[in-house]
């Protein structure tokens, strides 16, 4: 089925835009939410307009939620959990617990749908996104801390782990080094 986008739509495309797509996403979603229209040739000569109206109404969209977006980059959302002596979650931080604690810190409603990471499963930091709009998708950071202790433990954990990763890797490129000189054969 071919069809006419008549408004932005995430994975898929822009307003203006003739996509071929399944019947049943067509016929399902797509036409009963008013997103796109089938493309006939009465529709197929109206994109320069749609597209156009499309584009002021993005614009618009975006001046208005860049402030928004501003201030979502600055948070640092932290959770704390109950996790096994591993690091692993005995449960989940899911994207709704994400968005309803966002929300809370920016004081602008953003939905599940809008947030781009996995469910988090285990401590540590770790970098997730909000999708305002297809063109403004801010990052922001998430930290998951022991219950009972502080969240600067996390980042002090995180901290003292990479130098001593560096520090295996320099002596394992040593030890290589040293190996060739011993494997040389002794001029008698």
């Amino acid at each position: 089925m071919k069809v006419l986008l008549i408004k932005d739509v995430y994975k898929l495309g822009r307003a203006g835009d003739i996509k071929k797509v399944a019947d049943g996403y067509g016929r399902n979603f797509l036409l009963p939410q008013k997103l796109a229209v089938l493309a006939t040739e009465g529709a197929l000569k109206q994109v320069q307009k749609i597209k156009a109206q499309a584009e002021i109404s993005r614009n618009a969209q975006n001046n208005e939620l860049s402030g928004v977006a501003e201030q979502i980059k600055a948070v640092t959302l932290t959770f704390p959990a109950k996790a096994g002596d591993t690091g692993k979650l005995y449960g989940s931080i899911t994207t709704q617990d994400i968005a309803s604690a966002l929300s809370e810190q920016v004081k602008f409603e953003v939905k599940r749908q809008q947030i781009g990471i996995q469910p988090i499963r285990a401590l540590g930091e770790f970098t997730g996104n909000a999708r305002l709009t297809m063109d403004l998708i801010p990052e922001f950071k998430i930290i998951v801390h022991r219950e009972g202790e502080s969240a600067d433990s996390v980042t002090a954990h995180t901290e003292e782990e990479k130098p001593e990763k560096k520090k295996g890797g320099k002596a394992k490129e040593a030890a290589k080094e040293e190996a060739p000189a011993e494997d040389a054969p002794k001029a008698e």
